[in-house]
């Protein structure tokens, strides 16, 4: 049976609207990405690297099929319970502007599950040539963090997949990131991240009212990719 993405309904409760100013918007010719009503939505900076054909094929050092990637973590030749596109990316970002390097063998079996190890060799390389992506960005002089969302047909921007990623890399190194999280002068720097985090009940971790909530992630969405930058920039400054 072919995956549904995002895989779990809140998506449809707590819908963002992109702003057109601060995002940018999708392309005019993209690939089949709209299986299941969903298509992967990246932000402005990002729609340069757009080729002809509609999805990306990304040069720095590495060359990414992130359209190849998308496909073989939708079908049934992917390990049950793997990370989609969207979190993948999440927790990929995650992995890179983190207080501490994790190990690949470590992280990928919390990306794939314990099939990691018998993975294709070219997935690996896929996700790997990802993270090294979102690192080269960042580390430039004027870094940049691109997040990959989801965004329904009716222009309705999805953060929640790729924040609970990220919350996973965190949750690889708890104790590492509580000079950030518990900071009084730096802790904010998260919080358009977990804003989009939510209870086993679907409540707010942060507390906000379920009537707040909508306008709340619209708002947090458009952050991320700052915010990214700043807590990267943030582990940057700290000593090792």
């Amino acid at each position: 049976m072919e995956r549904v993405k995002p895989s779990h309904i809140r998506i449809t409760r707590y819908r963002n609207t992109p702003k057109k100013a601060a995002i940018g918007c999708l392309p005019k010719e993209g690939p089949d990405l709209l299986r299941q009503g969903l298509m992967p939505f990246r932000t402005k900076a990002s729609l340069a690297l757009l080729v002809k054909q509609g999805w990306e094929r990304q040069r720095m050092d590495d060359v990414l099929d992130l359209d190849a990637l998308d496909a073989y973590l939708m079908s049934d030749s992917s390990p049950d319970g793997c990370m989609l596109l969207s979190d993948m990316d999440g927790f990929l970002h995650g992995l890179a502007c983190g207080p501490v390097s994790v190990p690949t063998s470590e992280w990928l079996k919390v990306a794939f599950g314990p099939e990691a190890e018998a993975l294709a060799g070219w997935v690996v390389e896929s996700v790997e040539t990802r993270l090294r992506q979102i690192l080269s960005k960042l580390e430039r002089e004027d870094p940049v963090a691109e997040p990959i969302f989801w965004q329904a047909p009716e222009g309705h921007l999805i953060a929640m997949d790729w924040c609970e990623g990220f919350m996973q890399a965190v949750a690889l190194r708890p104790k590492n990131w509580l000079r950030l999280t518990e900071s009084g002068e730096n802790g904010h720097l998260i919080q358009p991240i977990m804003s989009h985090i939510l209870d086993e009940n679907g409540n707010s971790v942060l507390g906000i009212a379920h009537e707040d909530l909508d306008a709340a992630l619209d708002d947090a969405a458009v952050r991320i990719p700052d915010t990214v930058v700043k807590i990267f920039l943030f582990w940057k400054s700290q000593p090792r």
